[in-house]
């Protein structure tokens, strides 16, 4: 396992923000299990976890005119540092208020930190993407390995109820070779529910 300090690297007109590896999850198909990058980037594996100021210099150092979002996504669950995210995803939109972001999530945040988080998204991102990953609490454990628990299936639809009152593009995900058409369906009856979209996408190994 390879140490580094890649902060940002580009996945498909995107520019990807890496500022944690901690993760509450250990899932099955997380690309952690392939390597030590993604999608031709560096090590994902961070030395130590930047400061503010290093994720800034790291994000301003690019054009970002040409990328089509800011996604905070990396080699683990950004809401670990939720305070930081919010704060540099505020400073970009100062500098840059056209450039849409987005943050990837495992809906764990109120978990993680103790409290009913959705209101810092306000503002910061445009785009709240969260890895619903199973219908079930069950199925949810088996896949993921939560170190929270069954109870981290029900929190994070819980949080998507509450994100998506302070921001509007709120969203679900499921990779589908891990579900059945059966189970993809529920998942499809569960965001309904919830009052969000759902995405289905395929799991594509990352190039190394």
């Amino acid at each position: 396992m390879k140490k580094s300090m890649c902060i940002t690297y580009i996945v498909e007109g995107n520019l990807y923000v890496n500022i944690t590896n901690k993760c509450s999850n250990r899932c099955d198909f997380c690309i952690r299990n392939n390597g030590d990058g993604a999608y031709g980037s560096d090590s994902l594996w961070l030395e130590r976890e930047p400061t503010r100021e290093e994720i800034l210099e790291s994000i301003f150092s690019r054009d970002l005119s040409i990328y089509s979002e800011l996604v905070f996504c990396g080699y683990g669950e950004p809401t670990y540092r939720l305070d930081d995210a919010v704060y540099v995803a505020r400073a970009v939109k100062q500098r840059y208020p056209e450039i849409k972001i987005r943050i990837n999530t495992n809906g764990h945040s109120d978990l993680i930190n103790g409290r009913d988080t959705a209101p810092d998204f306000e503002g910061a991102f445009d785009v709240v993407s969260i890895s619903l990953n199973s219908p079930s609490a069950q199925k949810y454990d088996e896949i993921c390995h939560s170190k929270f628990g069954e109870k981290s299936h029900s929190a994070l639809i819980r949080f998507a109820e509450n994100v998506k009152n302070y921001v509007q593009n709120t969203k679900f995900s499921v990779v589908k070779q891990t579900l059945t058409p059966e189970e993809i369906k529920q998942c499809m009856d569960i965001s309904k529910r919830v009052g969000v979209t759902l995405r289905v996408r395929d799991y594509i190994p990352p190039e190394t």
